[in-house]
């Protein structure tokens, strides 16, 4: 099997895992949104034991939210999204932009997309750069 790494911002947290990934959802719900500051979440999910914490696993901090099934865990330090076990322990959750490298499978869906941020759609026509733009 191959192995995937990722790590948080700062490096403080690293993990490694199978790249054996069997759901990835771009998640559009308001809680979602809130959690990361951005149109949605990039969420990769697993078997609950496919995790190795290389470093700093106790600086992962979890925020469950109060009658919600939404969980956030992140870097105590940077506050990058780091991988969580799912409050059903039935799934691990792999936040996809903290990877090293490309997962075994692409996006499948946009789900809760009733919730989608209203300038989404215009941030993926709007112009591209490679960089700042000049």
């Amino acid at each position: 099997m191959e192995v995937i790494f990722g790590s948080c911002l700062c490096g403080e947290v690293k993990f490694k895992c199978e790249n054996t990934f069997s759901q990835f959802h771009l998640c559009h719900c308001s809680q979602c949104q809130k959690a990361t500051g951005s149109a949605h979440v990039s969420n990769l999910f697993t078997q609950p034991e496919n995790i190795e914490w290389v470093a700093g696993e106790n600086c992962v901090k979890r925020y469950d939210l109060p009658g919600r099934t939404i969980t956030s865990a992140f870097c105590k330090n940077c506050g990058s999204p780091v991988p969580y076990l799912s409050i059903s322990g039935k799934a691990l959750v792999i936040p996809a932009g903290i990877l090293d490298s490309a997962p075994n499978i692409s996006p499948q869906d946009n789900i809760f997309w009733s919730e989608h941020a209203p300038w989404y759609e215009a941030g993926i026509k709007a112009k591209k750069y490679d960089g700042f733009p000049t």
